[in-house]
């Protein structure tokens, strides 16, 4: 595999598009018409709180908590679609169910909401998938996704900020990562084949493997006439090159 692998698509930007603006239509319908989406949240260890698992990242507090979330999933699920096509659905729908689920067997009793366990998802899945492939493009991504998002890291403590679900950040960051191991991205490189590993090679018919025998011992065999103009007319030349040769100090002492 290829930079061909990369190939640009109107998924690119339509996914992160779209996955935004429905956020921003919830959060519209939420304020416009006064529902309490709060409750449709993840309440861990309960089980009306599973409904959050699928709920809760499209569910926010308020316009800035949805501002804070929707510009790293523009970025983040753009970058997805261009260099992980085939897994992006895939991160995505799996992020969200287990990063949930995570949450609603550790989190406080408390109502989790919010798409950050999503971003952590990306962020973690993006930077260590990258990092397995050891192809540099993907490697140059994974650093740049931790330059931009290398902070979240200490979000995933508890204590750091009793308003924020740590939980949902470290369940992100725990589904993001078995991701990585349970999706198996193409080789980005070919290895070297060499002539004499491939099926049809004939060490009979071989220029340079004839002059060895079946035990790899030298054979001083005779250049055929035709052999002979060829390596004459590549090696003979009639430009006349010039040695200059200097005595080390320690030779003109000694003469």
């Amino acid at each position: 595999m290829n930079d061909n692998h990369f190939k640009f698509s109107p998924a690119v930007i339509g996914l992160p598009l779209f996955f935004v603006l429905f956020l921003w239509i919830v959060y519209w319908i939420q304020i416009r018409f006064d529902f309490d989406f709060y409750k449709n949240g993840i309440y861990p260890r309960d089980l009306s709180g599973l409904q959050g698992v699928l709920f809760s990242p499209f569910i926010h507090e308020n316009l800035e908590h949805l501002y804070n979330n929707s510009i790293p999933l523009l970025v983040l699920l753009a970058a997805l679609q261009f260099f992980y096509p085939k897994q992006t659905f895939g991160v995505i729908g799996y992020g969200i169910l287990f990063s949930g689920l995570i949450t609603w067997i550790i989190g406080r009793e408390n109502y989790h909401i919010g798409a950050s366990g999503l971003i952590y998802v990306l962020v973690t899945f993006i930077f260590f998938k990258g990092i397995q492939t050891r192809y540099y493009r993907l490697v140059a991504l994974s650093l740049s996704v931790i330059l931009l998002y290398g902070g979240m890291i200490w979000y995933v403590f508890p204590k750091v900020d009793q308003s924020i679900s740590w939980e949902g950040h470290l369940a992100g960051f725990i589904t993001g990562f078995g991701l990585t191991l349970y999706y198996k991205t193409p080789e980005y490189t070919k290895p070297i084949v060499y002539d004499w590993q491939k099926a049809d090679f004939d060490p009979d018919t071989d220029p340079f493997m004839k002059h060895f025998d079946e035990n790899g011992n030298f054979v001083n065999t005779e250049i055929p006439e035709e052999e002979k103009e060829i390596i004459s007319t590549y090696f003979n030349s009639d430009v006349l090159v010039n040695y200059s040769i200097r005595k080390s100090d320690d030779s003109d002492e000694k003469s």
